[in-house]
């Protein structure tokens, strides 16, 4: 199976929380969503599991995420 392709993600400003992340890129329709989605151990930043829909991220984190149709792979640049 072939690894995903990273995308860029470039933010504005020095953070953004990990669900506002997710419902900027989609992968999230709303909080609740993205809590379904952490709570299903889905979620790594920088390889580690993440569950707190407040983490911080900063350019140059890197996600992957698990979805059911496959998985994405983002990293957070500066716009």
């Amino acid at each position: 199976m072939a690894t995903a392709e990273t995308e860029d993600v470039p933010i504005t400003g020095e953070m953004i929380r990990l669900g506002q992340l997710l419902k900027l890129t989609g992968i999230c329709e709303d909080g609740a969503s993205a809590r379904i989605l952490l709570s299903d151990d889905a979620v790594q930043v920088n390889g580690e599991t993440e569950t707190r829909r407040g983490r911080q991220l900063t350019p140059g984190d890197l996600l992957e995420i698990d979805l059911p149709h496959g998985e994405r792979r983002l990293r957070v640049t500066s716009d």
